[in-house]
C-alpha cells in the first residue's frame, strides 16, 4: 500500500513538472536567471555571494525539473540529475577550498553540465506545438549556455596550461579570471573580439576557433529550425467539422 502511494506521489510530481514546462514557463525562467547571472551578478560580484547562491539554486532546480520532463530512460535521467547536483556541489566546494584539483574538476564538470543542459533546453524547445515567444527565449538560453560552457573550458585550459591566454590587465584573483574568460567567451561567440584578451596556446586557439564557428552557425540553424517548425504547425490539418446529412 505504501509503495502504491509513493508511486502516485512520483507520478503526480512528474505531471506537475511536465505542466510547468509545457506552458513554456520553465524556458522563460531559465532565460531570466541566466541573463541576471551573466549581466548583473557576475559584474557586481563584489556585492556579495547571496545573489549568486540564490541564482545557482534557481538554475540547478530548473535543470533538474527540465531533466525530468525530457523523454529518456530513468537511468539517464537519474545520471543527469546526479551530475547536476555533483557539479553544483563541486563548484561551491572549490570556492571555499580553492585547490587546483577542485578548480579543475569544477571547470570540467561545468562544461559537461552546460552542454547537457543545452541538449535538454533544445529538446524542450522543439517539442510539438506552436512557436511561441518562450520557445524563442529557449534559443537565447541555449546560446547563453554555450557561451558559459566555453568560458568554463577556457578556465580549465588556463588552469592546466597557465599562460594560455594573454590579458592586457592580468587578473589578480580567480574571480577576476573567471569574469575575464566569460567576457572573452561571449566576445568570441559573437565574433566581436576587442584584443584585450588573446588566446595564445594552441589548445586555447582551437577552442576559440570552434566557438566562433558555433557562434555563427547556431543562430542560423536555430532560426531555420524555428521557421520550419512554424510552417509545419501552420500546415497541420485542422479537424474537419462533422457534416450533417439531411434525410
Amino acid at each position: 500500500m505504501s509503495e502504491s502511494k509513493q508511486e502516485n506521489r512520483i507520478a503526480l510530481l512528474e505531471m506537475q513538472v511536465s505542466e510547468f514546462w509545457s506552458g513554456d514557463i520553465g524556458l522563460t525562467l531559465v532565460s531570466i536567471a541566466l541573463v541576471v547571472l551573466i549581466f548583473v551578478i557576475l559584474p557586481l560580484r563584489q556585492a556579495g555571494t547571496t545573489g549568486r547562491v540564490f541564482l545557482d539554486l534557481v538554475i540547478v532546480t530548473l535543470m533538474i525539473s527540465g531533466t525530468l520532463v525530457v523523454k529518456q530512460s530513468r537511468i539517464v535521467t537519474a545520471g543527469v540529475v546526479a551530475l547536476v547536483i555533483f557539479a553544483a556541489s563541486m563548484l561551491w566546494v572549490s570556492r571555499f577550498y580553492p585547490t587546483l584539483f577542485l578548480r579543475q574538476l569544477s571547470s570540467a564538470l561545468s562544461v559537461l553540465v552546460m552542454l547537457v543542459y543545452v541538449r535538454i533546453v533544445l529538446l524542450v524547445m522543439f517539442r510539438r506545438g506552436h512557436v511561441t515567444w518562450s520557445r524563442i527565449q529557449g534559443g537565447v538560453c541555449a546560446y547563453l549556455l554555450l557561451g558559459l560552457a566555453w568560458a568554463s573550458a577556457y578556465h580549465l585550459v588556463e588552469q592546466v596550461h597557465p599562460g594560455a591566454f594573454h590579458f592586457v590587465s592580468s587578473p589578480a584573483t580567480i574571480d577576476e579570471l573567471t569574469d575575464k574568460l566569460i567576457y572573452f567567451s561571449f566576445a568570441t561567440l559573437t565574433t566581436v573580439g576587442y584584443g584585450d584578451v588573446v588566446a595564445v596556446s594552441p589548445y586555447a586557439r582551437s577552442l576559440a576557433i570552434g566557438e566562433a564557428i558555433v557562434g555563427q552557425l547556431f543562430p542560423a540553424i536555430l532560426i531555420g529550425a524555428l521557421v520550419a517548425m512554424a510552417m509545419r504547425a501552420g500546415a497541420s490539418p485542422k479537424p474537419a467539422a462533422a457534416s450533417v446529412s439531411a434525410d
